[in-house]
């Protein structure tokens, strides 16, 4: 067993969040410190998805980091291989590179109290210590596989769209692909091209708005390369039009009422067949499950090739699928779109804290909880990025995470004027806040907008995904650390060795 010197920080997962961690901590002064990834490349979730027609849903000019934007975007909305070269630039142009240990999944975590640091454990056995944890690993990362039964007994080709297999040629196949979420409609037109017989399955209808995207004109990457205040007031247009759109997610008001009728009168325009339309009429209110941008999705509904099934999935077989009017679908290949992993946490690494208690362990059994997202009371010195309740239904979380890098840098300010020490916030000030936004949420489409969102722990009406309220005010909330939210604890003069 090689323990490998103290580090300051470790940061684990090279994605958006742990890019910027790394950057931000450079900018700071601090030279201690590590970004452990997984993976032999950068990138995270825009490296792993690139199955066709993967792009972001939110504009390129603000799902980019403030402090670096990029006057090259091909499109209003970027393809996931632009954001992955991003990506790469950034960590080249700020020299981050030598800071990250590629090939390196973490496998546990704990808080060695004696020692007030964490002990971390790969998954090839290497010890690494560290006093301060930032947790960039990210909420998308583990695919979700429908409970259907016989699902393994499919002798064609099968894959989820995390794994897309490129290699398997669609032409002139029969596809089912079962999932109409963020990532099957855009996948969706595009097997569409090439299969000679696709069938969709879908459980539940989704709000879609159009995609308005473009082309970035050569004359206007001129102007934000010449121009970069224009750039920027793009940007900032763009988020007070998503800031100002997202109300509608706090009460029945004119902005919901006019996006659901924009939205219906989309589909009204979009699918001419009145029995398909009615498939694709949701039953629940805008909002309450994630609403979709699209101008393409509907149009290959309409190609004669496409069904949608809206019969629910009694069966797989190695021939195709079985729906419960016992109808049997047969299929080349089976394509999965059903999303993510998003309220339970047993695929990420093992986290215990003070008295041994395990972070996950208590997620998975009561949902996840934690102060403004980031900080956990037990769980010292570990500080979580895109954690419970940060996430957004209107807005770029890369927003969200900048708001993050604000608070975790002035932490980290406090800390290091405190040494042989720890900071551990409060569980009155824990409970008193998570206490506070359940409430508002609540109120809010996702609990009232009668459909069974993801955003939900199992359904049973606590909200763990998202932030009740404007960016703009989670990050006034979050500018720096309150230092009266935090016990100081002073560390034991006694050492004790690592078992």
């Amino acid at each position: 067993m090689s323990i490998n010197k103290k580090l300051d920080v470790a940061v684990i997962g090279a994605g958006f969040a742990g890019i910027g961690a790394g950057i931000k901590l450079k900018q700071e002064g601090i030279e201690s410190f590590k970004i452990f990834e997984r993976s032999n490349d950068v990138g995270g979730t825009w490296r792993d998805n690139n199955y066709p027609g993967c792009a972001c849903d939110i504009p390129s000019n603000l799902y980019s980091y403030s402090f670096e934007p990029n006057p090259e975007w091909s499109r209003a909305f970027s393809p996931h291989n632009e954001i992955h070269d991003y990506l790469k630039h950034c960590v080249s142009k700020y020299n981050i590179t030598a800071y990250i240990q590629f090939s390196t999944e973490i496998q546990k975590i704990f808080f060695d109290v004696p020692n007030g640091h964490w002990v971390i454990t790969d998954t090839n056995e290497k010890i690494y210590l560290a006093r301060t944890i930032i947790s960039a690993s990210g909420p998308l990362n583990q695919p979700l596989y429908p409970k259907i039964k016989g699902i393994n007994s499919f002798k064609g080709e099968s894959f989820h769209s995390l794994y897309w297999n490129h290699s398997y040629d669609l032409t002139g196949k029969k596809i089912a692909i079962i999932g109409t979420g963020a990532s099957a409609i855009q996948f969706i037109p595009e097997v569409a091209k090439e299969a000679a017989k696709l069938t969709v399955f879908q459980r539940t209808a989704a709000w879609i708005e159009p995609k308005l995207d473009r082309e970035n004109s050569e004359q206007t990457k001129k102007r934000f390369r010449r121009f970069p205040s224009y750039q920027k007031f793009w940007r900032e247009l763009i988020y007070w039009f998503l800031e100002h759109r997202g109300r509608a997610q706090y009460a029945p008001n004119k902005i919901r009422t006019k996006r659901k009728a924009d939205a219906l009168k989309f589909i009204e325009e979009s699918i001419p067949d009145l029995k398909l339309r009615k498939k694709l009429t949701p039953n629940y209110e805008i909002g309450c499950k994630r609403i979709l941008l699209s101008s393409n999705y509907y149009p290959a509904l309409n190609k004669k090739h496409v069904s949608l099934v809206t019969d629910a999935i009694s069966e797989v077989t190695k021939k195709g699928i079985i729906d419960n009017t016992g109808k049997l679908h047969e299929v080349d290949a089976i394509i999965y779109g059903t999303g993510f992993y998003t309220t339970t946490y047993k695929h990420l690494y093992e986290v215990k804290g003070i008295n041994n208690q395990s972070l996950f362990d208590k997620w998975n059994k009561e949902g996840g909880e934690a102060y403004y997202g980031m900080t956990v009371n037990g769980f010292p010195n570990f500080v979580l990025m895109v954690g419970p309740n940060t996430g957004l239904g209107h807005n770029s979380i890369v927003h969200m995470m900048e708001s993050q890098l604000n608070y975790i840098m002035s932490y980290l300010k406090y800390l290091n004027k405190n040494p042989n020490s720890y900071l551990n916030v409060k569980e009155s000030i824990q409970k008193e806040f998570n206490k506070k936004i359940q409430e508002q949420l609540k109120t809010m489409i996702w609990s009232d907008g009668g459909c069974d969102s993801y955003y939900l722990k199992d359904s049973n009406g606590k909200n763990t995904s998202i932030w009740p309220g404007s960016t703009m005010s989670y990050r006034k909330q979050t500018k720096r650390i309150n230092k009266t939210d935090y016990d100081i604890v002073s560390i034991e003069t006694t050492k004790k060795e690592l078992i």
